[in-house]
């Protein structure tokens, strides 16, 4: 078969065209198919880019974006009870610094971190629990194992407040899983120092105790505001902190409490409740330490309640500074018998019966003011009500419910109401002060406050401070003595009432006074809980021999700080004069005489 091939003129065109015309077609998709993709990733990055900027600029959501990369721990989702708003609270969210009068800071907040897990994340658990247990030994083995296998929890606090240390150390593990979140911490830099007054915060810094939480809201959010200025004053307060332990350890006492405040104003410059605790783990202490015996403990305070039965009685006019009662015998009423406990087995002068601190004597002054009479005054000296006073922790007094003739006696010398150290020391001031005082804890606390209701006269007011320095001069508080400062105070001692009964050997001693009597600036109030009396005291624990000296080596040592200058022996002149007109001052004083003069027609209870 004979093929013949056409020439290349004459074959068809068709198909050639056809080839050249598909992949040209081919070629033009295709560039169109690339610019559509460019576009959608440049308008997606553009976009992204816009979006990117307004998070980091703006914020969004719960947390800005900022937020997001320096703590990559929130990315993780969380478990429905935890507090976001916490975790991503701003830094400048920062609570206000405390400062005592003189400007030391005594509570701060510093930046820390804490240390959070993710455990859906996290592999080999006992080793990362032993690994974590290594750097926090506190927390068991077991205990960190059992929150990593929370397998369903994929966000919760392993520990918080970490150091440095513990934060590089924690880094130094490795693990995935494991994260810091940003947190600040609640630092008191001189310890326990401060625990009862300053109180301390939970973890999340909300304060639940002392000022931290009785100024909770004005102390939040304050890294702006200026610090809060507490009335303490630190040299002060570790005077009389360093005082009450020293004799807290010395007689075995179950506690103490100490108080001291600047009459003028009213402002608290020191307090002090033992034993105390570190605020920056309140949860390791016990409930006794936590416990505010200064304002919240309430305690029948003994003969220091003689100080108001006199005042009452003066004020009143049942008595006079040249009357006396019978004191040779002890009151019977019924099973109950009120004696001395050192009797000086005669009639007494108003003087001698304060300076001696006779039961007896004032419990016949305290009948002869009467029951009415008698409460009336405890109560304008706030004495049936709780203190206004700038710490949650606040006692109410125990009264008693009925007021019998017995119950005016035994309340005359301290026994059978309680009440609380911030009582009695603010009693004790308004007393000196003729007008009851309001107290803070605050710097100028009390200066838009009005003075508080009259109690007392300008002469009985005299007479107080004369009688409180003559205790000290020559009664039962001569171991609180402090040449040239005039300290005058009253000691008292009573037995412990524990759930109704009394305890004959655990007593609670205390002196309550003011210095210097004759133009009072400071009240002073030292309480120890069950002493227990030594050689040194020749096995005696009573206010006299464990307050008293207490109050004496605190003066010492705080008067010349504050620029108080001694005053001449001449000071007391006034004093001694009227010691010497007593039995006591000398058996040829006017007193004696006139004594001696009634006992001859058998008279035994005279006032004159």
């Amino acid at each position: 078969m004979r093929i013949t091939q056409r020439p290349a003129s004459q074959r068809p065109a068709s198909r050639v065209v056809r080839v050249e015309s598909t992949h040209a077609r081919a070629a033009g998709e295709s560039r169109i198919r690339v610019i559509l993709v460019a576009g959608f990733f440049t308008l997606s990055f553009f976009m992204l880019g816009v979006r990117l900027f307004e998070v980091s600029t703006v914020g969004s959501g719960d947390y800005p974006f900022k937020k997001l990369v320096t703590n990559p721990q929130l990315l993780l989702s969380r478990e429905d009870d935890v507090d976001v708003s916490k975790v991503a609270q701003d830094e400048e969210f920062v609570r206000r610094e405390v400062v005592d009068r003189n400007g030391m800071v005594i509570a701060t907040s510093i930046k820390t971190a804490s240390l959070v897990a993710n455990p859906t994340i996290i592999r080999h658990e006992d080793e990362v629990a032993a690994g974590l247990h290594a750097i926090f030994p506190e927390e068991s083995v077991a205990s960190f194992r059992e929150k990593l296998m929370r397998k369903r929890s994929t966000f919760l606090y392993l520990h918080r407040h970490l150091t440095p240390a513990q934060q590089q150390a924690v880094n130094n593990l490795g693990v995935p899983g494991l994260f810091f979140e940003s947190d600040m911490r609640r630092v008191y830099p001189y310890g326990a120092l401060f625990a009862h007054a300053l109180g301390y915060v939970g973890v999340d810094n909300q304060g639940l105790a002392g000022a931290e939480k009785n100024f909770d809201e004005e102390l939040e959010n304050g890294q702006k505001a200026a610090p809060l200025e507490l009335s303490l004053d630190l040299r002060v307060q570790s005077m009389l902190h360093q005082e009450l332990a020293r004799t807290t350890e010395e007689f075995h006492a179950a506690g103490a409490a100490g108080i001291i405040m600047s009459i003028p104003d009213g402002e608290v410059i020191a307090l002090t409740s033992l034993p105390d605790f570190d605020p920056h783990q309140p949860g390791h202490a016990s409930d006794d330490a936590r416990f505010n015996r200064a304002t919240l403990g309430t305690y029948e305070m003994g003969s220091t309640f003689k100080t108001f039965t006199l005042a009452a009685a003066l004020q009143d006019k049942t008595v006079t500074m040249a009357g006396g009662y019978d004191a040779s015998a002890p009151i019977r009423v019924g099973s109950f018998s009120i004696s001395d406990a050192h009797s000086e087995g005669r009639w007494l002068a108003v003087p001698e019966i304060f300076a001696y601190s006779s039961n007896i004597g004032m419990a016949k002054m305290a009948l002869d003011l009467g029951a009415d009479r008698q409460k009336a005054f405890l109560k304008s000296l706030g004495l049936f009500e709780p203190v206004s006073f700038e710490v949650p922790e606040l006692a109410h007094p125990l009264v008693p419910r009925s007021w019998p003739p017995l119950t005016t006696m035994t309340v005359s010398y301290g026994h059978g109401i309680s009440v609380s150290p911030l009582h009695l020391v603010r009693a004790i001031a308004s007393v000196v002060s003729g007008h009851l005082l309001p107290v803070t804890l605050i710097k100028g606390g009390n200066d838009n406050k009005p003075q508080g209701a009259p109690i007392l006269s300008a002469d009985n007011v005299e007479h107080m401070r004369e009688l409180l320095r003559l205790v000290v001069l020559h009664g039962t508080g001569r171991s609180a003595n402090v040449p040239g400062y005039e300290i005058g105070g009253k000691t008292g001692t009573a037995e412990k009432n524990v759930n109704g009964s009394y305890l004959k050997n655990t007593k609670v001693t205390s002196f309550v006074g003011v210095f210097p009597a004759s133009h009072p600036r400071y009240a002073i109030l030292v309480l120890v809980d069950a002493p227990k009396g030594n050689a040194s005291t020749h096995g005696y624990a009573t206010g006299g021999w464990i307050a008293g000296p207490v109050v004496n080596r605190v003066v010492q040592r705080m008067a010349p700080l504050l620029a108080m200058a001694p005053q001449p022996a001449s000071a007391d002149a006034k004093v001694e004069a009227m010691w010497a007109g007593t039995i006591g001052g000398g058996a040829n004083s006017t007193v004696a005489r006139q004594v001696n003069i009634e006992r001859k027609g058998g008279v035994h209870a005279i006032s004159f």
